[in-house]
């Protein structure tokens, strides 16, 4: 297993929509051991294929329970409810936005040997299914907001919902 660079915004290799994974290969779980790798080293929630210069349809998800989820030619197939929350980026490092997502979200994809599957899952792994796969088809978390956040703002956010970040209002 290897890190592997994280592009960052401004790269072409991110607006560009990636091509569907039709072989099984060592070389696609050589690239999921690696990003897999480069997630942890980032701290990372989610990464796509693009994302470490790869144009492909892969992605990757820490999903609630901490495990990871590998999805190969994934699709959302259903969504529900709403949410609205920061959010950020490992190729747009230090940056956040406020973005609606579904609260809850369905996926069908591929495992690494082709099977395919169905996961459900809502919260922030839900917003990450949503932001990956974004990534897949060329787009970025930034044309959801309006505009990125100051430090100042994130502070401020976080302050005004602790309850997003797993703390009491009377926490300091």
């Amino acid at each position: 297993m290897a890190i592997r660079k994280i592009v960052e915004r401004g790269d072409p290799v991110l607006e560009k929509v990636c091509r569907p994974v039709t072989e099984f290969n060592g070389r696609l779980h050589t690239l999921l051991d690696d990003m897999r790798e480069t997630l942890e080293e980032a701290s990372g929630v989610g990464l796509a294929a693009p994302q470490v210069g790869v144009l492909r349809r892969v992605c990757i998800v820490e999903d609630s329970e901490g495990e990871i989820l590998e999805l190969i030619n994934p699709e959302i197939i259903a969504t529900g409810g709403e949410q609205t929350g920061l959010e950020g980026c490992l190729s747009i490092p230090g940056r956040y936005g406020i973005v609606t997502r579904p609260y809850k979200v369905r996926v069908r994809a591929q495992d690494r040997d082709g099977v395919t599957f169905e996961v459900e899952d809502e919260d922030l792994t839900a917003r990450c299914f949503c932001h990956e796969i974004e990534h897949l088809d060329g787009h970025l978390y930034t044309e959801h907001c309006d505009h990125l956040l100051s430090d100042e703002e994130v502070q401020k956010y976080i302050e005004d919902h602790p309850e997003q970040f797993g703390q009491d209002e009377e926490e300091e």
